[in-house]
């Protein structure tokens, strides 16, 4: 965030454009090749990056069409994870098992971790997305909901074709402008990009050494701890304080186990190591213990019930069972869940924006609001929530 608000301070300090996002799509191209010129970069190597930029409509409607993400754990869960990911996970994994190995030795990141996200970003590598990747990013810098994530990114995806690393008239990508078998944005390929074939290139396309290995690395900065747990099926006793459940309330796993808190499978991780109890559904629905690594997956993308789903599909690629699914009370529908969360931002609540999506802020707000109103304080908005409000 720091580099972004830099870049947004230096394009306004430098007087190349009135506004950092919208108004005229050619101002606000020429804006941005002032400044990187203004960076250090040739006109000519800034006039090749640019050339033939265009505003992809198609980008912005994808963008703002994302309802898969409000789907429940349960539905979203069992739509991405199939027996066939399940066994080319499997193959995947021995068919790279010394990068695998490198990756553990490296840096404490267990295989089933990279091989959820490489299956759930491209299934592995085969549908890596087709849209120009350098026109997304121009077209989201350029549209105001997040300047501030997209212009550092066009800046760094310049930095890439400086290096010959990136060609703006064919890399291809998703339409938010990752790129590769794990869709990686241009700024963390410049932290994170790791040559994993030994080719004296990253190519995060048509290597999977590379991308696994770069993946890696950026969920290392993240700051993933080695060798530790991040996500547990658990068994939750009856009684359990549902006020202390959630993300944003931790104990020891000592306190927990305490509290009648036990492993489905196995045994928890280390006393002393801190961890919540997530409960995506509520009480009546699959339970986990989420430890410190389960933060990191929330950098790599925000959505919750997308990073609960990876990493408990890490935990079955590492050997876990299939989740007890319980019997949750049914969910909000979208437009039950804006309504909702229009009604908690009446009560002063930061919710992230009324996007029917059920997020961190979402969850807390109605695990504050269920507490306020006497009911089970589990975080799960149902129709019973909502009529109360």
């Amino acid at each position: 965030m720091r580099v972004a608000l830099t870049l947004i301070a230096c394009l306004a300090a430098s007087g190349a454009t009135a506004q950092t996002c919208g108004g005229p799509f050619g101002d606000f191209v020429a804006a941005l090749k002032r400044q990187a010129v203004a960076q250090g970069y040739a006109p000519a190597l800034v006039d090749g990056f640019f050339a033939g930029v265009r505003n992809d409509q198609n980008v912005l409607a994808a963008d703002r069409r994302q309802g898969f993400f409000q789907k429940d754990f349960i539905a979203f869960s069992r739509s991405l994870i199939s027996q066939n990911r399940l066994d080319n996970g499997r193959r995947y994994g021995q068919r790279y098992a010394q990068t695998f190995a490198t990756i553990e030795s490296r840096y404490g990141i267990p295989s089933g971790v990279l091989l959820a996200f490489w299956a759930f970003e491209t299934d592995f590598g085969q549908v890596q997305g087709d849209v120009n990747t350098r026109d997304a990013l121009v077209t989201l810098a350029h549209d105001c909901r997040r300047p501030q994530l997209f212009l550092p990114q066009v800046m760094a995806a310049l930095e890439l074709y400086k290096r010959g690393d990136f060609d703006p008239a064919t890399t291809t990508g998703a339409w938010a402008g990752e790129i590769g078998q794990v869709q990686m944005l241009p700024a963390d390929i410049l932290a994170s990009g790791q040559d994993g074939d030994g080719d004296g290139h990253v190519r995060l396309k048509t290597s999977a050494p590379d991308a696994l290995l770069s993946g890696a690395a950026m969920l290392s900065r993240f700051g993933w701890r080695p060798n530790e747990p991040w996500l547990q099926e658990i068994i939750v006793p009856p009684g359990l304080d549902l006020r202390q459940t959630g993300l944003n309330h931790t104990l020891t796993v000592r306190q927990w186990q305490a509290a009648g808190v036990q492993a489905r499978t196995g045994d928890l991780g280390p006393g002393a190591l801190q961890a919540s109890v997530l409960l995506p559904m509520g009480q009546g629905g699959p339970a986990f213990l989420a430890y410190p690594n389960f933060n990191v997956y929330l950098e790599w993308n925000q959505s919750l019930v997308y990073v609960t789903t990876a990493a408990y599909f890490a935990t079955r690629l590492m050997g876990a069972p299939v989740y007890t699914a319980g019997n949750p009370d049914p969910g909000l529908t979208g437009p039950q869940m804006q309504e909702l969360q229009r009604k908690l931002q009446a009560r002063g609540y930061d919710v992230g924006g009324v996007d029917g999506i059920l997020g961190e802020k979402t969850r807390e707000a109605v695990q504050r609001e269920q507490e306020r109103l006497g009911l089970p304080a589990d975080a799960w908005p149902t129709t019973a929530l909502l009529s109360r409000l």
